[in-house]
């Protein structure tokens, strides 16, 4: 990896080998920021606060190798990357103003894509891992997550029982607790549909009925209007000298009809005015018809206002604005269908009654299923941590798993008892741990010192990293509380799991360094204005003095170099 001006880091080259590698360094000196800087290129969260003061931007570039086939190596294909001799390049950029980029063998890509990826790359274990592993949650799902498929499948089937259960039990509580206001919505329903009933209203009937009492209310001035105008157009048989449109044209027919042999253009003419003479009679012949049809009659008025009444009284009640009795109709529509769904209350109670029911004795069983992949899952899962601890200096230590259920009468029936369940099952998963012979097992956080409880987790974490198949596993400071002799069991047992794995330690006790392949040091040096950070390769002489500062605080000192000799040549004994 290559950092540039993240945290107290200026510039510094990261050259990790490929078997166990320590990163050392005093406090403050940025050890963390190499860790950060890991997390960072595997898609990890960018905080605008790492950037170095004064700088624009972080810069965090890496090659990760990466197996020929592998599916971390498909996906970044598939993502458009280029692999360089087997290796990917990553880059992770972080500006002071909190914008973030992410490139993959030469591609742009979303910074989710570098997370996917880090599952099948690295596994990185740290202190908040630690503390994590004290609450009960993280302890079930630390030994589901050892459990593998053996927990997974069941989980999956017991999960999709559990949400199925919620529904239907919110849909029962949601009927149950509102029946009366249910009830009320269906009485307010029923009168509206009798009402409307009542009144027969047809789509569209308001706009006719208004179109008619318009044509009631000026009955008369239409018939004198539809009279003159025939009289215009026909003549009026009381006036004999009158003159009428029918006769005019009429005549004016007859003159060009004499003519029309001797100019075609004429004769098209006369035929048009005789097309305008047979329309002014089909004209004169509607409105006769229309003025005998015409029936000013005020109780057929009255009839078709009191109609309009009541439609307009529906309209408003039940019809949106402006949308008359259309209107009127779809809410009719709309309201028969939730009256019928409302009645069919007590019948859907008895369906999700007896649905719940079933659904609460399918997942008791699966419950049971749980519980006992879980409880053969927990004595390997036991087994395996407690020969971990045999190799970190406690070879008397046991740990177990207690896996209980909690009574609950409103719970699901697991093993012949009402308990108490949620999304993960009815187990309560706690890790137990017995330090020495005769010692009754208490929970972790109650029952172990500061450097037995480190000593358990990375006994926990080693075990992990047997089964997660990662190639690079990083450890964060995991050793913190022990010293010792403890701690020099620690540095052999790194340096086991180095020989199947790349292994990353960030460290501050000289006893696990000295089990490194490669150690590496953080040093901050000063200059009086800007601290800059570096990174460099210890090797002989310089590999000596920092195990001698990290033993004693003193570089020099002889009996601190001696006793960092000693320890380096006990690691390269058992390597």
């Amino acid at each position: 990896m290559r950092i540039r001006s993240l945290g107290v880091i200026d510039d510094a080259v990261v050259e990790l080998s490929p078997g166990f590698t320590a990163v050392t360094g005093e406090t403050g000196a940025g050890k963390t920021m190499v860790v950060t800087s890991l997390g960072l290129l595997l898609g990890g969260r960018a905080d605008p606060a790492l950037v170095r003061i004064g700088s624009e931007k972080a810069v965090v570039e890496g090659r990760v190798s990466v197996p020929a086939g592998a599916s971390a190596a498909v996906r970044a294909e598939e993502a458009g990357a280029e692999l360089d001799d087997g290796a990917l390049l990553i880059s992770r950029t972080v500006s002071a103003e909190g914008r973030s980029r992410a490139h993959l063998g030469g591609r742009s890509v979303p910074v989710g894509l570098l997370a996917e990826l880090a599952d099948d790359l690295v596994a990185v274990h740290g202190q908040t891992d630690q503390q994590g592993l004290l609450k009960l949650s993280r302890q079930r799902q630390a030994l589901d997550r050892y459990a593998g498929d053996g927990v997974a499948v069941p989980l999956a089937k017991y999960g999709e029982a559990y949400r199925r259960l919620r529904a239907v039990a919110a849909e029962l509580e949601e009927i149950v607790t509102r029946a009366r206001e249910r009830a009320q919505e269906a009485d307010m329903l029923r009168f509206g549909l009798d009402e409307i009933a009542g009144v027969e209203p047809r789509a569209g009937e308001d706009v006719e009925l208004a179109e008619e009492a318009e044509r009631l209310g000026h009955a008369e001035a239409l018939s004198s209007a539809a009279t003159a105008a025939h009289s215009a157009l026909a003549g009026n048989p009381e006036d004999p000298e009158g003159i009428d449109a029918a006769t005019l044209v009429a005549g004016a027919h007859r003159a060009l009809e004499a003519v029309r042999s001797h100019d075609p253009a004429l004769a098209a003419l006369a035929d048009r005015i005789g097309e305008v003479g047979i329309l002014l009679g089909d004209v004169a012949g509607e409105l006769a018809g229309y003025a005998d049809d015409l029936d000013a009659d005020p109780l057929r008025l009255a009839a078709v206002e009191e109609r309009r009444a009541a439609l307009t009284a529906l309209t408003r009640k039940y019809g949106a604005y402006g949308d008359g009795i259309d209107a009127v109709l779809a809410w009719a529509e709309q309201g028969a269908a939730r009256l019928t769904e409302l009645d069919g209350d007590d019948e859907r109670i008895d369906e999700l009654t007896a649905e719940r029911d079933a659904l609460r004795a399918e997942l008791g069983g699966l419950a049971q299923a749980l519980t006992d992949a879980r409880t053969e899952a927990a004595e390997r899962f036991a087994a395996a941590v407690t020969a971990e601890l045999g190799s970190l200096a406690m070879p008397h230590a046991r740990v177990s798993f207690a896996i209980r259920q909690t009574e609950d009468p409103e719970g699901v029936e697991v093993g012949g008892r009402a308990v108490a369940y949620g999304p993960a099952g009815a187990d309560e998963v706690e890790l137990l741990l017995a330090p020495h012979p005769g010692a009754p097992p208490r929970p972790i956080a109650k029952g172990a010192s500061g450097g037995e409880l480190s000593r358990v987790m990375l006994a926990v974490e080693v075990v992990f990293a047997g089964t997660d198949p990662v190639p690079t596993y990083l450890f964060d400071e995991v050793d913190a509380g022990v010293g010792g002799k403890a701690a020099v069991e620690i540095g052999r047992r790194l340096a086991k799991l180095a020989k199947s794995a790349q292994v990353v330690v960030v460290t501050h006790l000289p006893q696990v360094a000295a089990f490194a392949d490669r150690q590496l040091l953080v040093e901050k040096t000063n200059d009086g204005s800007v601290t800059r950070s570096g990174v460099k390769v210890l090797e002989g002489e310089e590999r000596v003095r920092e195990l001698s500062r990290m033993l004693a605080g003193q570089e020099d000192s002889e009996t601190a170099r001696a006793h960092a000799e000693e320890l380096l040549a006990t690691a390269r004994a058992d390597r």
